[in-house]
């Protein structure tokens, strides 16, 4: 069939889902968003190049023509060159462009599949990369469209994303699109959306929490209903997208400020820099729904764990800061999470991967602090008042409860004698450090103290 581009001509699509299935996947990364927006914080001057005719510009390998064959009332045919369509075509093209240019990648270039992005700090050299990159081009017989190419610009639309010397925003037309989004009908039109606006939620403050409605209506054992909760968040979405802030450029000179928090099912993360005017400008948003055993942690880990997410996301920016991170929480008990006393396993993981930044942690009561964008607003975190915050009803060191010798006996004596634990007790009493990642994160939320195995 063919489907219309976005310059009206039309491309031939196959179905080769049968293929793919039977095909051994190319596990080539492809860029993340992230990581080349953080390559161009410096930069001043773009020049965007868009690639003629994409993967079409790789021949296939002799012997394996055959696989593409498609069928129509003409006959059957075959491809020459990779089509699109196949599983592993973004990842091999990428290694081809990233092969091509691997000498300049994230240094003048960065690359996503057919789009080039050349970019400088200095105007003046602008020119010579450019050249540089277009000989290349040539020199391998690939050929830019001019039409979609802008050259030395100082604002350009990369991938959804308009970019400029201080500052990220979103592609006006995709606001416009997700504004005049019809109401979906069926599970696939909810995930259409949902694929759209996901592309988009380094934008969107608290985006997995808000969403989550519309992702449990994807759930295959939910049936069809829409009713007020997921209009609620189909509307509240749209909204959040034609209200986008304006992201600032990251710099490393710079201390960050991350703001964190954590729901039943979710958790939300904004980071955030001083700009010129003394007020903090949000630099990304980050939202994540739960796993199923992260969602049946206490309050406590859940509020660790959102820290601990969002670290991992911008990692390309915190990690190497001189600058203490200033995390601000609304859980006070997280001030003092490195004398802690009491480890399991887990905390154990925690502990070491948090080592490796440098960082303090404040307290913020969650009626101060606000959404993450008002907080982004805020002049200064420090001078926020501590208020006296009831942690634990009086009523829970009431109901305490001591076990029964006779019972954590009996308990002890059991465990060795349930097959289904054999493995678990295996891994956590004999050498869990050597074992496999894949059976470390399977039993990552079990522990063994005094003989017990705890969840």
């Amino acid at each position: 069939m063919f489907v219309k581009k976005a310059d009206g001509s039309l491309r031939l699509v196959v179905d080769y889902w049968k293929l793919n299935e039977v095909t051994y996947k190319n596990v080539y990364p492809l860029p993340r968003q992230d990581d080349l927006m953080a390559k161009l914080r410096n930069a001043r001057i773009f020049t965007k190049l868009d690639l003629r005719w994409g993967y079409n510009n790789i021949r296939i390998k002799e012997g394996n023509k055959w696989k593409t064959a498609f069928r129509t009332k003409y006959g059957l045919f075959e491809y020459l060159v990779m089509p699109f369509g196949l599983t592993n075509a973004p990842a091999a093209f990428q290694h081809f462009m990233n092969n091509l240019f691997r000498d300049l990648i994230d240094v003048t270039v960065v690359i996503y599949l057919d789009n080039v992005l050349i970019f400088l700090e200095n105007p003046k050299d602008h020119p010579t990369h450019v050249r540089e990159v277009l000989s290349q081009l040539m020199k391998n017989q690939l050929f830019c469209k001019l039409s979609k190419c802008h050259f030395h610009v100082t604002m350009v639309d990369y991938l959804g994303i308009v970019i400029s010397p201080t500052s990220f925003s979103m592609d006006q037309k995709k606001i416009e699109a997700v504004a005049s989004w019809p109401q979906p009908r069926t599970v696939k039109q909810v995930q259409a959306f949902l694929g759209f606006v996901n592309y988009l939620c380094r934008f969107i403050p608290n985006f997995s929490s808000v969403a989550q409605p519309l992702h449990n209506l994807t759930k295959k054992e939910t049936p069809w209903s829409w009713n007020k909760a997921k209009e609620d968040a189909f509307q509240e979405l749209k909204n959040l997208v034609t209200k986008s802030p304006v992201l600032i450029h990251s710099n490393p000179e710079l201390p960050y400020y991350l703001e964190t928090n954590a729901s039943g099912v979710a958790m939300g993360a904004i980071l955030s820099q001083r700009g010129s005017d003394n007020w903090l400008h949000p630099i990304a948003y980050m939202s994540k729904s739960f796993s199923g055993a992260e969602a049946n942690y206490n309050t406590h880990d859940k509020e660790l764990l959102a820290i601990i997410k969002a670290l991992e996301e911008w990692q390309i920016f915190l990690e190497a800061t001189n600058k203490p991170i200033q995390v601000f929480t609304d859980h006070r008990n997280l001030e003092y999470w490195r004398e802690a006393q009491t480890f399991n396993q887990r905390h154990a993981w925690w502990h070491t991967f948090l080592s490796d930044f440098n960082f303090k942690i404040h307290y913020c009561p969650g009626k101060q602090s606000g959404k993450p964008d008002a907080l982004s607003r805020r002049m200064d975190y420090t001078d926020l008042p501590m208020e006296p915050e009831v942690m634990l009803p009086s009523e829970v060191f009431a109901n305490t409860l001591e076990e029964e010798l006779e019972i954590v006996t009996e308990i002890r004596s059991r465990l060795k004698e349930d097959p289904s634990l054999e493995q678990i007790i295996q891994f956590l009493t004999e050498d869990a450090d050597n074992a496999p990642p894949s059976i470390q994160k399977a039993y990552q939320d079990y522990d063994w103290e005094e003989d017990l195995l705890w969840y």
